[in-house]
């Protein structure tokens, strides 16, 4: 983002000494002049935009990058033996497999139809009940205090009741996402609620704004940074239940297939299988940021320099 500074206020000329004044103080790629400013203001540019240095883009890949060429030398050497975890050139050809049948397909879809089914079930019922605890002290005094009680129950405890209850088909399965999804979501949104700007809830009432209004266009907005964030946590919490869930006589999913892996000794099954709930979990969460991008456009923020 490039920024704009004002020459008059730091006491330099316009023109030519302003841009090399200003270029050990703000930016190494120094300033330069924009026809849609004053004479008296100057652009600076980041260095990044400039297309200097290596691409952030490529930053990011080459941690990956490195832990999978020490796993393949490690593999190739014989210092990691394949009964202990497979090379990634075999877990490459095990996925290929996979997928030439159909296999590994079927089996995400059956897992993302369980993750998804679960968070809109918990998130839904974490949202409405911070809503009513944020929005009410009546809803505080009766929703909050139970909730701290379970958020501290251990979900996977919960299994053997699950079963009891709901038996050993998807219900529980997808029980158990929806408990571990609920808290994430209750907490962040009851925070954002109670922490909503006091300046912006009077600049409300000073224009009359009705409680409807002030909730509508005061209260949730403001809650809606904390509840995204929340989102996050319960879509890597999901994930986490899902694991534990496609334990329970599961006849298909990527947790089928980890067990079969497992009963067989397959490390290379099991590497795809972990493989293929890192990338869902990190397709997920990508969606989630695009729709912070969109939803929170109005909000500036600080990205990292």
């Amino acid at each position: 983002m490039a920024t704009v500074i004002d020459t008059r206020e730091r006491g330099i000329a316009p023109g030519e000494p302003a841009r090399a004044a200003a270029r050990p103080a703000l930016s190494p790629a120094g300033g330069r002049e924009d026809a849609r400013l004053p004479s008296s203001q100057v652009r600076i540019d980041p260095a990044a935009s400039q297309g200097r240095g290596v691409p952030r883009l490529l930053r990011r890949a080459m941690g990956p990058v490195l832990i999978v060429l020490a796993w393949h030398v490690a593999s190739v050497t014989g210092v990691l033996p394949p009964e202990i975890l497979a090379g990634p050139t075999t877990v490459v050809s095990s996925a290929a497999d996979l997928i030439a049948t159909g296999e590994l397909q079927e089996a995400m879809w059956a897992s993302f139809v369980r993750a998804m089914s679960g968070l809109l079930i918990g998130g839904g019922i974490g949202v409405a009940l911070a809503v009513l605890a944020g929005l009410f002290r009546l809803g505080e005094d009766l929703i909050d205090a139970p909730m701290q009680m379970f958020r501290g129950v251990p979900n996977v405890a919960l299994i053997p009741l699950l079963i009891i209850w709901l038996g050993i088909g998807e219900a529980p399965k997808i029980a158990l996402i929806a408990l571990g999804t609920a808290f994430p979501l209750y907490i962040n949104v009851y925070a954002g609620i109670r922490n909503a700007d006091v300046h912006l809830i009077e600049a409300g009432r000073t224009l009359g704004l009705s409680r409807a209004g002030m909730i509508r266009h005061v209260v949730l907005p403001s809650a809606l940074p904390s509840g995204l964030v929340g989102l996050r946590y319960s879509l890597a919490i999901a994930w986490l239940a899902l694991v534990f869930g496609e334990q329970i006589n599961a006849t298909e999913g990527v947790g089928y297939l980890l067990s079969n892996a497992r009963e067989f000794f397959q490390t290379d099954v099991i590497v795809v299988c972990l493989a293929v709930y890192a990338l869902l979990g990190l397709g997920v969460d990508l969606v989630v940021r695009l729709l912070e991008r969109v939803l929170l456009s109005w909000r500036p923020a600080f990205t990292g320099s």
